[in-house]
């Protein structure tokens, strides 16, 4: 058979943001998280390579559509904690490519921040689906980088939003994401001075911050409240205190992966949990093989470390959109193998 013409995409993050909505990354994360309960994924072990001023992680994961299509993604992240303060860069940089996995065909390489801030948000949004009572409307970020944006516009989009609270251990920056919020939404936006204050007024928290000890305790949360845990993914990170974790219902997106780098971890070898108390993973919750929350009354933890499946689903999403554009070279050479049949 003759050799069909390809094109590989070249995405910066300006266009991903332009071609994606927080409906769509909230769609590729259901598909992505049914792929996983059907086992339709295949997840190897993240690596880290670490060095002085941060390190690198690199995630990749496989995925076959309901179709047979397969897919794989590759993505390496650098993370560098210093990097606004000390160089004017992003904490966060990095890359994806997206290969067919009939033929190896590299179809295309992504800027990765736009696809990492917005599919960890959508999952974020995808586990309130089933995790957070229906009428919680006060929302909490902890932590006001670049994630609690993503967070921030994902709920948002995806739900009614009465009030808002944040915290940074940065008053400034947490003062800038208020305004800035503020008038992006029209939503009031308390600054919080810690963690604690924000989590009295809400019963939907985020916490995405860089915190290598607990910003809540056991405490901090009223009955019935949802706690989206981001922030622990990495082994040092930890944002959730022990006995928060043992006193709430936990639903994790990999126990895996969680009992490696999560909140989950830390909880384990405070011996304030043990593996088998972990409610649920949300593949699980997505597939209707668990009930989600079943009081009013329960806490409950979503443990977020990030999943390389998440990656795959959102990066064929974006190369769906990029290659359906009449000026892509994909389009013309009628070679988008992603494209609904």
């Amino acid at each position: 058979m003759a050799r069909q013409p390809h094109a590989t995409l070249i995405l910066d993050r300006a266009r991903i943001a332009r071609l994606m909505s927080p409906a769509d990354y909230l769609a590729a994360m259901e598909s992505a998280f049914l792929a996983l309960a059907e086992g339709r994924a295949v997840l190897p072990s993240p690596l880290h390579i670490a060095f002085a001023a941060g390190g690198f992680h690199a995630k990749g994961a496989g995925l076959t559509l309901a179709d047979g299509r397969a897919f794989a993604a590759v993505k390496v992240n650098g993370n560098f904690p210093g990097n606004p303060a000390r160089h004017g860069l992003p904490t966060i940089q990095g890359a994806i490519v997206l290969s067919d996995a009939a033929d190896g065909r590299v179809l295309a390489l992504m800027d990765s921040i736009e696809v990492t801030l917005r599919r960890t948000a959508a999952a974020s949004v995808l586990a309130m689906r089933y995790l957070a009572r229906a009428d919680a409307d006060r929302v909490g970020v902890i932590g006001c980088g670049a994630q609690a944006a993503a967070q921030l516009e994902a709920i948002v989009d995806a739900r009614t939003v009465r009030q808002v609270a944040v915290h940074d251990r940065d008053r400034a920056a947490a003062e800038s994401f208020a305004a800035r919020v503020s008038a992006q939404f029209g939503l009031a936006v308390a600054p919080c001075r810690n963690a604690a204050e924000v989590a009295r007024q809400c019963d939907l928290i985020v916490t995405c911050s860089t915190a290598t000890a607990p910003v809540l305790e056991a405490g901090d949360i009223a009955p019935g409240t949802f706690v989206a845990a981001v922030g622990a993914d990495a082994p040092h990170k930890h944002e959730i205190a022990p006995a928060l974790m043992a006193r709430a219902k936990v639903v994790v997106d990999s126990s895996e992966q969680c009992l490696a780098m999560g909140d989950l971890r830390h909880a384990i070898a405070a011996q304030a949990m043990r593996a088998e108390d972990v409610h649920a993973d949300l593949a699980g919750l997505v597939a209707g093989r668990r009930p989600g929350r079943t009081s009013p009354d329960e806490i409950v933890i979503f443990d977020s470390t990030g999943l390389a499946v998440q990656d795959v689903a959102a990066a064929i999403a974006v190369y769906r959109r990029a290659a359906s554009e009449p000026d892509s070279p994909a389009f013309a050479l009628g070679r988008d193998p992603a494209a609904p049949a």
